[in-house]
């Protein structure tokens, strides 16, 4: 590659960095305490709801043992 065509390359590799950067920039951004705060309350208010934190009832578990015969 020569070189003049090498600098292009990374001109316009630096321009498509500046607008993005640039486009970041002005996006508004929401403050980390109060996304802390708003996730906390989504996982209080779907706890209920998950099978890992309440288990699962025997009557709907697909994964439960089957008793096994035994011959006495």
């Amino acid at each position: 590659m020569s070189e003049k065509a090498a600098s292009c390359t990374n001109v316009s590799q630096g321009r498509q960095a500046v607008k993005q950067l640039q486009a970041e920039a002005g996006l508004e951004r929401m403050k980390v305490s109060m996304a802390a705060s708003d996730l906390l309350q989504y996982c209080l208010e779907q706890a209920k709801n998950n099978p890992l934190l309440t288990g699962i009832p025997a009557s709907s578990n697909p994964f439960k043992e089957e008793r096994m015969c035994t011959i006495a």
